[in-house]
């Protein structure tokens, strides 16, 4: 094998030089390291030495020293004029659209701005879409897909049934194609409406990397990939490692539950029949499991019968954590996260600082959602090219 830093990969990394700390130089780097590590091209290998590369501090490779990477330990600077020559090919740039369609970001935030007006579920439904986008094949838009043919789609895959304000992303389509045609992909819409639709529910704003393209290819039976309402702690690290995402972003991630409602299907196992031992979840406070079985009856239940995420599912905020920790948590999943000391210990830090959690939830919204995967841009969002 060749020196590293002759690679390609080697040459963009020495691109990055002294200017700003910033967690998406990491995201970029994970992206075309992914992408190298999957093509084999230009002279990396897929060797484990390769496979485990450390940059040192210096911004070099110490291919003697090889451990993963990790966001949290490697301090990662970089100037704004290095990131725009380091993200070439499919990474992506904070001013991916600068020069190009300079207002595409307030165009989409007022489509979504409207929405919300009208439909207080909507921003819910947004940062859901586009977490269902990314963990499939990506943030390629192949969410947005409507099934063709013999073809059954992503969205009518059963964890996406339930998906809804679609119409919103067209909306948004639509606005930016009259500014600026055949710039703007679907993907990185959804990306920007999903963060606008936290901003709007009293959550954080970030500067979102753009530069997405759109999949060609959207398949409902890839959908048995979405992290399970059902999922104990070990699955669930299982499905964020094979993203590149790790335990911290599982705990940050996860606090999205804060918006939105649940059917009761999701959450029907902790309530009836949980075992051989118990009919209900010994972990759910008692008085909250009786709330949840008369909301869910065995018979006569509601077609659309649920209940919101949390008191507060239109605002952003750290009551979801709260709950967790008073036994109140809707899901299998969110109460798993109490299982071990580290996962645990980020819900009780969450669920006393707001600050921390949403310091917490943007840098895992940017390492989620720069997981690319898109060959095109789309002229309507719901079909190919």
């Amino acid at each position: 094998m060749g020196s590293f830093e002759s690679t390609s990969l080697g040459r963009r990394w020495r691109m990055v030089k002294t200017g700003f700390e910033s967690e998406i130089c990491l995201a970029v780097f994970r992206e075309v390291l992914r992408e190298f590590m999957v093509t084999g091209g230009d002279g990396v290998d897929d060797s484990p030495d390769v496979r485990k590369a450390e940059l040192t501090p210096s911004g070099g490779v110490d291919e003697r020293n090889l451990t993963a990477l990790d966001c949290e330990d490697m301090k990662v600077v970089i100037s704004r004029d290095s990131y725009d020559a380091f993200s070439q090919g499919n990474a992506l740039s904070l001013n991916y659209y600068t020069k190009t369609c300079p207002d595409v970001e307030l165009v989409i935030a007022q489509v979504v701005r409207k929405a919300t007006s009208k439909d207080k579920t909507v921003p819910a439904a947004l940062l859901r879409m586009h977490f269902h986008d990314c963990f499939i094949r990506g943030c390629d838009g192949s969410v947005l897909l409507k099934s063709k043919g013999g073809n059954k789609a992503e969205k009518d895959g059963p964890p996406n049934v339930s998906l809804h304000a679609f119409y919103v992303i067209d909306s948004a389509k639509k606005a930016v194609e009259t500014i600026c045609p055949g710039i703007v992909s679907c993907a990185d819409i959804l990306a920007l409406a999903a963060r606008d639709a936290v901003v709007l529910t009293g959550g954080p704003t970030w500067d979102v990397p753009k530069g997405r393209k759109d999949g060609r290819i959207s398949k409902a039976s890839e959908t048995v990939q979405l992290p399970a309402p059902t999922f104990n702690i070990s699955q669930l690290q299982q499905s964020f490692s094979q993203r590149g995402l790790s335990m911290e972003d599982l705990v940050a991630l996860s606090g999205g539950h804060t918006l939105g409602f649940s059917h009761c299907s999701s959450f029907e196992n902790r309530i009836y029949n949980f075992n051989s031992t118990h009919d209900t979840d010994p972990t759910l406070h008692p008085s909250f499991a009786a709330i949840l079985r008369s909301i869910c009856p065995i018979k006569n239940k509601a077609k659309n019968a649920g209940t919101t995420m949390d008191p507060s599912s239109t605002t952003f905020d750290k009551t979801y954590y709260k709950l967790m920790l008073q036994k109140k948590s809707l899901f299998s999943s969110d109460q798993a996260l109490l299982t071990i000391p580290k996962t645990k210990y980020l819900v009780s830090k969450y669920a006393s600082s707001k600050k921390a959690f949403n310091t917490a939830f943007i840098n895992s919204m940017i390492k989620m959602s720069s997981i690319t995967g898109g060959q095109e841009v789309r002229k309507d969002c719901r079909v190919v090219n």
